[in-house]
């Protein structure tokens, strides 16, 4: 069972010709708008993997749709609160190659109670994972939390701040990060991301796929081919999947290979929690 603290948001998505450059007024090709943000993203993804995830976040009174979302993909929703907070949401620039810039408004996901994260808790079970992102407030109190209950915290470190990981360090078991954040973290703590004290270290390298560092070593995994036409969700989709593997069973190795077969499906789908492939699509585009 996975326990997901997590991000709800509202995207909003743009097709430009290109990113925009500063004071520069564009004028969007498309419009469209859907169920995002990073923890919701890899509750989507974890669901479709076949995984058992609860999600554990809040809206405000314009994003109930969203929960209703959460629930027709799979996800449990017991522990999604609703409160007198704007849901969070995105705006999302998406430019012909695939790249993106995004603005996001926190709104009801920085204004989780321990009431309602404790609440979720009590109800896991030692084994369980608990898996974070950095778009809401009270991961100190979750990690150790979950710690205490025999948990494996999983934290996917974005958007990345350097004092935040330093913060769980100690209380992380796999942590989950891109290229430019390792670098940032190792800048700032003076050490390697395996002279962290975690288990297990996942570093994203994009295109060139992604490498695993623990206490046996390091170990790179090449990334599918894929003709990307968003990025957008792709690191989410990847996390889920991972996370999902990992609970249902399977090594690192196995689990790593099925969340890069997920992201280079999501690399080729413009959207985000709504087009995470599920694990059914990916057994067919495979062969497994």
């Amino acid at each position: 069972m996975i326990w997901n603290l997590g991000s709800i948001n509202i995207d909003n998505f743009y097709e430009v010709p290109h990113l925009p450059a500063a004071g520069e007024t564009l004028a969007a090709t498309s419009y469209g708008f859907g169920l995002g943000g990073k923890g919701a993203n890899m509750s989507v993804a974890a669901a479709r993997a076949a995984a058992r995830i609860s999600h554990i976040g809040a809206v405000g009174a314009d994003g109930r749709w969203t929960r209703d979302r959460l629930l027709e993909y799979g996800v449990d929703t017991p522990h999604i609160a609703q409160i007198e907070m704007p849901t969070g949401h995105a705006n999302i620039v998406v430019e012909r190659g695939g790249e993106n810039s995004i603005v996001l408004f926190q709104g009801a996901n920085v204004h989780l109670t321990e009431a309602i994260i404790g609440g979720a808790l009590t109800e896991a079970s030692p084994g369980d994972f608990l898996l974070m992102q950095n778009e809401t407030n009270g991961q100190e109190y979750a990690a150790a939390t979950a710690q205490s209950l025999g948990l494996c915290v999983a934290y996917a470190a974005a958007p990345f701040e350097a004092s935040a990981v330093e913060r769980l360090l100690g209380r992380i078991d796999l942590l989950v990060l891109n290229e430019v954040e390792a670098s940032q973290l190792e800048a700032a703590t003076g050490k390697t991301v395996g002279a962290l004290g975690v288990a297990d270290v996942i570093v994203t390298l994009g295109a060139q796929g992604c490498k695993w560092v623990s206490n046996i070593g390091e170990k790179h995994f090449d990334a599918y081919p894929a003709d990307a036409v968003d990025t957008t969700g792709a690191g989410d989709t990847f996390t889920g999947y991972l996370v999902a593997g990992l609970d249902r069973g399977m090594d690192m190795v196995t689990a790593i290979d099925l969340a890069l077969k997920a992201g280079s499906l999501m690399v080729m789908r413009r959207g985000t929690a709504d087009v995470i492939p599920d694990l059914k699509e990916i057994q067919d585009r495979f062969g497994i």
